[in-house]
């Protein structure tokens, strides 16, 4: 059974997808196509996909060459070109290379707006939701900050339903205040970079430690080999947070659904102990986008 988390306009939204950021548009051989038909025959449910990756058309081809239907796939992509005067060439330009509407279209970053215009770009955004140009698609935000959230919020007829950022323990304590927001309001948050603890951090940090034992807890309990990557992935999930994560490997892409169809639940005091740790440093491994006129706290990235 596939996990899910319910969005504020009653979407249910799989709790574990897979991004198809690795577009190599090298002639006829692209391999976003093949890992996205690697990705889906695996048992991938969603997949993530942007303008900025230049995988959508790859990502609508991989869903016709795998034989699934479009409703049995929940496919998120996100627009860069911001401007007030192309923001519908833009959607449309979207819907025509995944060949299709996604189920959520998000702002990639603030940046991508002109200062002082956040509040007019999702109110035209919402404009096209109201017209029909994008019926059923859910709207939402990535790389917001507080202020950028709030911007949106002033004026929302149709507030996001999530803001995907890089989450995970070592970027709790600065994304507190964002995360107060969502709180708030109904946002869910969507996790990008959630493995950079075991993958980017130099020495693996203080949960290192904490999430090798439940590691060997969950090998022993389920007979199948479990990983630290799975641990921290079941954390996410567990802290009722989209996690958005990828591979080009087969055997890693199967290891990520393992997680969403064959391993329980952590306990709530495993999601507490991995919170608490994380939250003692700070480790961004995404560093343009969040720290700009959001200051990160003042604590060390490892101890």
């Amino acid at each position: 059974m596939t996990r899910t988390i319910k969005l504020s306009d009653g979407k249910s939204i799989p709790a574990l997808q897979w991004g198809n950021g690795s577009g190599g548009l090298n002639g006829k051989h692209d391999p976003a196509l093949e890992y996205g038909i690697t990705a889906l025959k695996a048992g991938v449910k969603a997949i993530d996909t942007a303008e900025l990756y230049k995988t959508e058309v790859a990502t609508g081809e991989a869903l016709k060459q795998a034989a699934f239907k479009k409703e049995d796939i929940w496919v998120t992509t996100k627009n860069v070109q911001a401007t007030p005067e192309v923001v519908k060439a833009n959607v449309q330009d979207r819907l025509s290379k995944l060949g299709f509407k996604p189920d959520l279209l998000l702002i990639h970053n603030p940046f991508v707006i002109a200062d002082g215009k956040i509040a007019q770009f999702w109110t035209l955004l919402e404009d096209l939701v109201l017209d029909g140009t994008l019926e059923g698609v859910s709207l939402g935000v990535s790389n917001f900050r507080p202020q950028d959230l709030e911007a949106v919020l002033s004026v929302a007829r149709i507030k996001p339903v999530v803001n995907q950022l890089e989450y995970h323990p070592y970027v709790l304590t600065h994304l507190q205040p964002v995360l107060d927001i969502h709180s708030k309001h109904g946002i869910v948050t969507e996790a990008y970079g959630p493995l950079t603890p075991v993958l980017r951090h130099p020495t693996g940090g203080p949960i290192k430690p904490i999430l090798e034992r439940i590691a060997q807890r969950l090998s022993k309990e389920t007979g199948t080999e479990v990983d630290t990557a799975a641990v921290l992935l079941l954390w996410t999930i567990g802290k009722g947070v989209v996690a958005v994560t990828t591979s080009t490997k087969e055997h890693n892409i199967k290891k990520i659904v393992q997680v969403d169809t064959a391993l329980p639940d952590l306990t709530k005091e495993e999601i507490e102990e991995i919170e608490a740790a994380g939250r003692k440093v700070h480790f961004r491994n995404y560093k343009e986008h969040m720290s700009k006129d959001f200051p990160a706290p003042n604590l060390p990235e490892d101890l």
